[in-house]
Order: C-alpha cells, then sequence, then structure tokens
C-alpha cells in the first residue's frame, strides 16, 4: 500500500497539483500565496500597519489645527470635511463629525513631529517588504539617510493622494440630476488614483528599475482593493462600533482602525507578490513539495542569490578583521 493510499489528504494535495498545473490562472494563485509566504510578507505588512495606525492621529492633530487655524469653528467647512475622502476613514471620519475647529501652535507641533515620525517608520518598513519580495540583497539596499529622503518623497505623494480624494468626493454633489454617473465616476477617479500612487510607490520604494509593464497589474489589483476596503470597511466598522457598549466602543474602535490599515498593508504587499510572481513566471509551483517545477527552481536560484549578496559583507569584512591581528 503506497503512503498515498494510507493518508487520504496526500491524494487530496496530488490531485488539486496536478489540476493546478493544467490551469494557468489557478497556478498564478497558488504562485503568489506561495511566494507571499515563503517572504513572510505578512509580518511586514503587519509592521506596515503598526506605524500605519500610529500616524493617523498625528494626522488628524495637524490636519484639524491647521484648518481651525485657517477656518476657526466654521460649521459649513466642517461638514464639508466630514463629507469628503476622509470620512472613509474608520474612527477619524466621526471624530471629525462630531469634533470641531480649533487652532493650537502645540497641537500643531506635536502632531507634525508624530506623523513624521510614524510616516516615515511605515515608509521604510514599506521599503523593506518591496525589496523583500524582489529579492534585493541586503548590501544594495540604500544607506539610511537616502532610505528617509524616499521616504519623504513618498509621504508627500500620499498628501497628494488624499487631496485628490477629497476634491473627487467633493465633485459628486455638484452635478445635480447625475447622482448615479457621478457617482460611478469618483469610484472609477478614485480608483485610478489610487491605482497610480501604488504604481508610483511600488517604483519609488524598491531599489530595483521597475517598469511599467511589471507594476501594472499588481497597482490595479491594489487599487481596486483599496476602494472596497475603503467603501466596506468603513460601514462594517461604523456598524460593529454602533452595536457595541460605551466601554466596549472604545476598544472596537481602536481594533476597527487598526484592523483596516492591516488590511490595506496586506492588501499592499500581496499586489507587489503578484508583480513579482507575473514579470518572473513563478509558477505553476509544487504544493507537496517534491516534485519540483521549473518555476521552484527560479523561486530558489532567487533566493540562493540574495543570500550570497548579502553574506559577501561577511566575506569582505574578514580580511580586514584578520590585517588587524
Amino acid at each position: 500500500m503506497t503512503d498515498d493510499d494510507r493518508n487520504p489528504v496526500l491524494r487530496i494535495l496530488d490531485r488539486g497539483d496536478r489540476m493546478q498545473r493544467r490551469h494557468a490562472s489557478a497556478a498564478f494563485v497558488i504562485g503568489v500565496f506561495k511566494k507571499f509566504g515563503e517572504d513572510r510578507a505578512g509580518r511586514l505588512a503587519a509592521l506596515i500597519a503598526y506605524y500605519s495606525f500610529f500616524s493617523v492621529f498625528p494626522l488628524l492633530l495637524v490636519l484639524v489645527t491647521t484648518l481651525g487655524f485657517v477656518f476657526g469653528d466654521d460649521a459649513t467647512v466642517r461638514e464639508e470635511i466630514a463629507g469628503s475622502a476622509l470620512a472613509q476613514i474608520p474612527v477619524v471620519g466621526n471624530s471629525l463629525q462630531t469634533g470641531s475647529l480649533e487652532g493650537n501652535g502645540i497641537g500643531l507641533a506635536v502632531g507634525i513631529v508624530g506623523a513624521l515620525w510614524a510616516g516615515l517608520g511605515a515608509m521604510l518598513a514599506g521599503q523593506d517588504a518591496m525589496n523583500a519580495v524582489w529579492d534585493v540583497p541586503i548590501r544594495e539596499r540604500p544607506n539610511p539617510l537616502y532610505s528617509r529622503v524616499r521616504a519623504l518623497l513618498m509621504l508627500g505623494v500620499l498628501g497628494m493622494q488624499l487631496i485628490g480624494a477629497t476634491v473627487l468626493s467633493a465633485i459628486g454633489p455638484e452635478l445635480p440630476g447625475l447622482n448615479g454617473i457621478a457617482q460611478i465616476g469618483i469610484a472609477l477617479g478614485t480608483i485610478a488614483l489610487n491605482t497610480f500612487v501604488v504604481g508610483l510607490a511600488f517604483q519609488v520604494l524598491t531599489d530595483r528599475r521597475l517598469s511599467v509593464a511589471q507594476i501594472w497589474p499588481g497597482a490595479v489589483f491594489a487599487g481596486v482593493g483599496y476602494y472596497v476596503l475603503q467603501t466596506l470597511g468603513t460601514r462594517l466598522v461604523a456598524q460593529r462600533i454602533s452595536t457595541a457598549g460605551e466601554v466596549y466602543g472604545t476598544f472596537a474602535s481602536v481594533i476597527g482602525l487598526l484592523t483596516y490599515f492591516y488590511l490595506l498593508a496586506q492588501v499592499t504587499v500581496l499586489a507587489a507578490v503578484v508583480n513579482v510572481v507575473r514579470d518572473r513566471r513563478l509558477y505553476p509551483r509544487s504544493l507537496l513539495g517534491d516534485d519540483h517545477t521549473e518555476a521552484d527552481r527560479r523561486a530558489q536560484l532567487a533566493y540562493a542569490r540574495e543570500a550570497k549578496r548579502s553574506d559577501a559583507i561577511n566575506i569582505e569584512i574578514r580580511p580586514s578583521a584578520h590585517a588587524e591581528r
């Protein structure tokens, strides 16, 4: 009796393996999730979500304080802001709707410092994630100063995206009689803006020269994923908070916001993996790990090259250590 006869799980996996090797779409999906696991991309995404979570509140403080200086406690302006793209962020949107706009110099300074610290952390974590999925050796990654310059550049781009999304959200009400068409146009415009910014982030945060052909599938995937999370995530979190008690409502708010950023980060890193698997054709992959495919060998070769180039740092350091003796 063979091992497959004794173990029905192996028989199922073997059939699934043969099936996915015959269908490119299934093989591609499995290849993406296999590389996602091999790169431990989930942990990298969790680090991005951690810093993103802590950057929201200082940014909100900067926004409210700045608008407070400019407009004061103007109910009309507050309503317009509450109905903009900022309302798509769970918890933050509710804070804008119920809070007031006040200008405070100390609050502005604290908000800027906190936002820069957490925002830079999120961008640096994003650089590590992009370089990891593209198998960039550590020795070929930029120095800390250049990394932070690029992180600041990306923070500016994300700020421009927020402004653009706000403008798109404000256009809809200005189109009387075309509400349905306007909403479709706003949705497509938001997806297009998300796609452009994600594609730019892939190029800025990765220490590889990437062409548009290499990044557009993942950018589109992330652009659509962001829109779905912005639309459904806000409603789900708001519903959970409304049904929670007074004590648990605060915990529900924090957990809901953290979950929101965690899912955004997961979608971002998964989109980068989509680009790598498509570009290097890392599919079909073996499910059982015993009958390796050509894609398995290409993946192993990329990991081996990355490890070899990273270990070369130690090889270069050893001669100087002996010379000192």
